[in-house]
C-alpha cells in the first residue's frame, strides 16, 4: 500500500469527511498477543491460554481490546502522512468501542475516515476515526476517535 501524502495544513483542513485509506490485512498471532500481554501486565487467561480460551464462546484466545487499538498507528503510517507540518503528537481519543472479539488467528485491518480538523494555537488538531475489522466479521472488532496535532513547519 503507498500512503497518501497530505500537503500541510490547508489541505489537511480540506479533507474532512473524506476516507484517508484502508490498511491491509494482519494477521493476529499468539505470539504478538503474548508479547502484547507481556509488555502489559495484562495476563488475562482469555488472551495468553489457548487451552482453556477454547471452553469459551470464542473457541479460543482473543486479542486485547487495547491491542488492537494499539495497531492504529501502525496502519495510519501506511495509509497516510502529512508534509509540511514541523512535526506531530498523538493527543488521545475521544470514543473507544470494541463492540465484536478479536480472535487470535484471525486478520484484522483499519479504515480511516478524517472526521474533523480545527485550528489549535500554531497548528491544527483533527480527528480520525478508526475503524478495525476482522476478516469475515460481520461487525467492527473496534471504533476509535484517535485525537492527533501537527504543527506548522
Amino acid at each position: 500500500m503507498t500512503a497518501t501524502v497530505i500537503h500541510g495544513l490547508d489541505e489537511l483542513k480540506s479533507k474532512v469527511g473524506q476516507e484517508l485509506g484502508v490498511s491491509d490485512w494482519l494477521e493476529v498471532t499468539q505470539e504478538a498477543v503474548d508479547a502484547f500481554a507481556e509488555t502489559t501486565g495484562d495476563h488475562q487467561w482469555i488472551h495468553v491460554d489457548p487451552e482453556r480460551a477454547k471452553d469459551t464462546p470464542f473457541g479460543g484466545t482473543i486479542a486485547h481490546g487495547l491491542y488492537t487499538l494499539g495497531l492504529g498507528p501502525q496502519f495510519s503510517y501506511a495509509m497516510f502522512e502529512i508534509s509540511g507540518v514541523a512535526f506531530g503528537i498523538n493527543y488521545g481519543y475521544d470514543k473507544v468501542r470494541f463492540p465484536a472479539p478479536l480472535p487470535v488467528g484471525s486478520k484484522v485491518r483499519m479504515g480511516a475516515t478524517l472526521t474533523k480538523a480545527e485550528d489549535v494555537p500554531g497548528g491544527v488538531q483533527f480527528t480520525v476515526t478508526q475503524t478495525f475489522e476482522r476478516e469475515g466479521g460481520d461487525k467492527p472488532v473496534c471504533v476509535a476517535e484517535s485525537l492527533s496535532r501537527v504543527y506548522g513547519g
